[in-house]
């Protein structure tokens, strides 16, 4: 602030750089696009406000590409859809990809989860190793087995990517500081709310899909969650929820908040960089699945049809005295091998997606520029 007899008193507020979840810098818009002027008392200067128009994306309709253009430059069409909807659908498209090329792990991993608790509590063999569950899986079910369950994790991925993303910058805006700024406690508190807000409104999915996966009998999504409607009511929809938010609460707090510290952390000429990205995802995936892996066990053995787990102390307990501390790891290594290739193909393909919209976005942009120029030159 400065002020004196002749000149203006100008108030501003600092427009704090923020981080989004890929860890890009965002500059936030002003508040409604106003900027309030105030002038010293006795100045004899009047003003009321000052209006700023913030907009992006924005092109001059006037010079815009012509039918004709776009078809010359397929690559403009992508400029014409919104920006967020883009994002969206590449997020969307990415979780898909990593989710459905990975699901052969995942298949195998809940195979390994569950095994105790499906073949009876009494049963001689209690566990079932990595190379078992294939050869069990493929002997039983062929090659299709290895997707079981894979359409309802699909359908499941895109609600959940959409509400754990806005939810996430909404977090943030409730979390961040006087100052603008998103502490670290701040940055675990928005990944923490934002991972239990979007597991509470997508989770009857996840039991749907694990029914389908490990249970015998079910063929469509349909006849599973009719069968728990008919034997188990509503609540079977929610089995092993409060482990659930247990367990995905530190988990996207720790990678989130691991994966933008270790991207601030690095020389900015790295930090954009793709391979950047992978690696740190890497990093933080692996580091979050190793403290919360545990609950992540306890949440699938309570999801299950006839378990004998009503708490998570009770399941914890119950799976120690059965399988000993490494029952909690049970299916562990298909799980991280799952995780690493799941990062990374998710970022890759995403990372792949912002790039196409960003030279879009350029390409279009260039057409109108051209198309500007050209209607200036003398006729």
């Amino acid at each position: 602030m400065a002020e004196s007899e002749e000149r203006a008193t100008l108030t501003w507020r600092k427009i704090p750089v923020l981080k989004s979840s890929a860890n890009d810098d965002v500059v936030p818009p002003l508040r409604d696009g106003v900027v309030v002027l105030h002038f010293a008392p006795g100045s004899g200067k009047r003003c009321n406000f000052a209006s700023v128009s913030v907009a992006e994306r924005k092109f001059d309709r006037e010079f815009s590409p012509t039918p004709a253009q776009l078809l010359q430059h397929p690559l403009a069409l992508g400029a014409l859809v919104p920006k967020d909807a883009a994002l969206f659908l590449a997020a969307a498209i990415a979780g898909a990809a990593a989710k459905s090329v990975t699901a052969p792990l995942d298949r195998i991993k809940l195979l390994m989860q569950t095994h105790g608790v499906r073949v009876g509590q009494e049963s001689a063999k209690r566990a079932i190793g990595f190379m078992e569950a294939i050869n069990v899986i493929g002997k039983e079910e062929g090659i299709k087995g290895y997707w079981k369950g894979n359409l309802p994790q699909v359908i499941r991925v895109i609600p959940y990517s959409a509400v754990q993303l806005f939810s996430y910058e909404f977090y943030k805006k409730i979390f961040k500081g006087k100052d603008g700024e998103l502490s670290v406690v701040g940055r675990l508190a928005a990944g923490a709310f934002a991972g239990m807000t979007s597991t509470f409104i997508t989770y009857p999915l996840d039991v749907l899909r694990l029914r389908l996966a490990v249970e015998p009998g079910y063929r469509t999504m349909s006849q599973v969650a009719l069968s728990m409607l008919r034997e188990e009511g509503f609540a079977s929809f929610y089995y092993g929820l409060g482990p659930s938010l247990i367990g995905i609460a530190p988990y996207i707090a720790v990678n989130f908040c691991v994966f933008d510290l270790l991207k601030k952390s690095l020389p900015e000429k790295y930090q954009k960089r793709t391979e950047t990205s992978l690696l740190t995802a890497v990093i933080s995936a692996s580091l979050a699945t190793i403290t919360c892996y545990p609950l992540d066990t306890v949440r699938r053995q309570m999801q299950l049809k006839g378990t004998p787990y009503k708490t998570v102390l009770d399941a914890i307990s119950g799976i120690v005295a059965r399988d000993g501390v490494i029952g909690l790891y049970r299916g562990f290594v298909p799980n991280a091998l799952k995780n690493l290739p799941n990062s990374s193909i998710r970022l890759t393909t995403y990372d792949i997606f912002k790039r196409l919209i960003a030279a879009s976005e350029k390409e279009f942009q260039t057409i109108t520029e051209e198309n500007r120029n050209n209607q200036k030159k003398p006729q």
